[in-house]
């Protein structure tokens, strides 16, 4: 029997009768969040989950936890990651921009950006050493920035002034001197694009008076093959509308309208499909719509297109999975993992931030999600000497904090309403009363083709 027994509209019922914060959408369940694949080695993955994070560098077979004491992100958790061919990972988290030096073991919020808020990371398509990032602080001034050290250093392109906030940021694949940046100038929705790799900027206002008090438009996607098209969403009453431009920015055609709240979107390799997770639900149709509601996956449904393979995470506790592959464009799906197969906290050196926080915080967090303990018969395994040759980056320099960073003037809301972050704390009221209505069993593994 699977465990999800249970139809999810009776999960749904009973965290609505919860009290407080627990009550929203997800309610602080565990739960998968964004895929990233490390750049040049397709069998490594890093998960964004609502309790850290996980990493596998076989293909999928194991996985282990990151916690997010570790990772320093305070209550704004990263909507993506990304990670470098060198072993670097980078990820904005609406308030910091954090890098991990050596493949998720330690982390820091870097110097540069504070006291501003870093809402959007991009990285270009080729080079492994250029990024984008994106900030949005009210009353201060906010722009585009550049690194071409792979985050080490910055520098704010022209595009910088106050009265403006960004929310994302986006390069093209087609030709990397195309930027695309989204947010609000002086109280007005806006699309940004530079055709000059931030050199300059042309601006592009967007009222959408036929919605009623429109917020959040933000850039979401841009064409694989034409770097004219561009994708973007925008909220009002509830609903997540997608729009397309085919003129670089500057007017928007409505593509779908969503009855749920946008995670992210991909494209096909000749742009001609798209794919959109939302809260709840996948969507998948013709990119220029509409897009049709699909049964796979759903609870926190992202997507990531890898050559022709398509990642999606979605909910252990509806269908047996929290990250799952398609090769036919995301109608059927083959198990990755689920959340009761993590192994234990990732193995790092000690006096690194995961080995020193995460271990003592396992066996909790392994009750809730119903894993092994400890992955060798219930005996915690010491970690190995950290290899060089598997993590490029090596062993953190002296330069490096050894403890979790201190994130700059954590604003008390996130810019964005996702609605799918876990909330404070372990939430151990609401899984244990799931427990009374899922069939909680520990498994072995499922065997899994390497």
């Amino acid at each position: 029997m699977k465990r999800n027994a249970v139809a999810w509209s009776t999960v749904v019922s009973l965290l609505a009768v919860l009290p407080g914060r627990v009550a929203s959408a997800h309610a602080g369940l565990p739960e998968t969040s964004n895929i990233a694949i490390r750049r040049g080695h397709p069998r490594d993955f890093f998960v964004g989950t609502t309790f850290g994070a996980v990493i596998s560098r076989d293909n999928g077979q194991s996985w282990r936890w990151v916690c997010p004491d570790a990772m320093g992100y305070g209550g704004w958790r990263p909507e993506a990651y990304l990670w470098r061919e060198t072993g670097d990972i980078l990820a904005a988290t609406g308030s910091a921009l954090l890098h991990s030096p050596d493949e998720g073991c330690t982390w820091r919020a870097h110097p540069f950006f504070k006291p501003t808020w870093v809402t959007g990371l991009a990285g270009h398509p080729t080079d492994d050493r250029v990024f984008y990032a994106v900030t949005g602080r009210p009353g201060l001034a906010n722009g585009v920035y550049r690194s071409d050290d792979g985050g080490e250093t910055w520098t704010a392109t022209p595009l910088l002034r106050a009265g403006l906030e960004l929310n994302a940021v986006r390069v093209s694949p087609v030709d990397p001197r195309r930027v695309y940046a989204s947010g609000v100038s002086n109280n007005q929705m806006v699309l940004l694009r530079s055709d000059d790799a931030g050199a300059t900027w042309q601006e592009f206002p967007h009222a959408m008076p036929e919605l009623l008090r429109p917020y959040a438009l933000t850039v979401v996607a841009l064409d694989p093959v034409d770097e004219d098209v561009v994708w973007t969403r925008v909220s009002a009453q509830g609903y997540t509308h997608l729009h397309r431009s085919d003129d670089g920015g500057r007017t928007l055609t409505q593509v779908s309208v969503l009855d749920d709240t946008f995670i992210n979107m991909d494209l096909s390799s000749d742009g001609a499909t798209a794919w959109v997770g939302t809260l709840n639900y996948f969507f998948l149709g013709p990119s220029a719509g509409p897009l049709e509601k699909q049964p796979l996956p759903t609870g926190n449904a992202c997507v990531l297109r890898d050559g022709e393979t398509l990642y999606g995470c979605g909910s252990t506790w509806l269908h047996d999975w929290a990250l799952a592959r398609s090769t036919d464009q995301g109608r059927t799906w083959q198990h990755i993992f689920a959340l009761y197969e993590i192994q234990g906290t990732q193995l790092c050196p000690r006096g690194t931030p995961v080995r020193d926080l995460c271990p003592s915080r396992w066996p909790q967090l392994a009750e809730q999600l119903g894993a092994p303990l400890y992955p060798d018969g219930g005996v915690e395994e010491p970690p190995p000497p950290f290899d060089a040759g598997t993590a490029d980056a090596g062993t953190p320099d002296a330069g490096t904090p050894d403890a979790g960073p201190q994130l700059p003037d954590e604003p008390p809301a996130p810019p964005k309403s996702s609605g799918c972050g876990a909330s404070p704390g372990a939430p151990v009221p609401v899984l244990w009363l799931l427990s009374t209505l899922l069939p909680w069993r520990r498994r072995p593994r499922r065997p899994h083709l390497g």
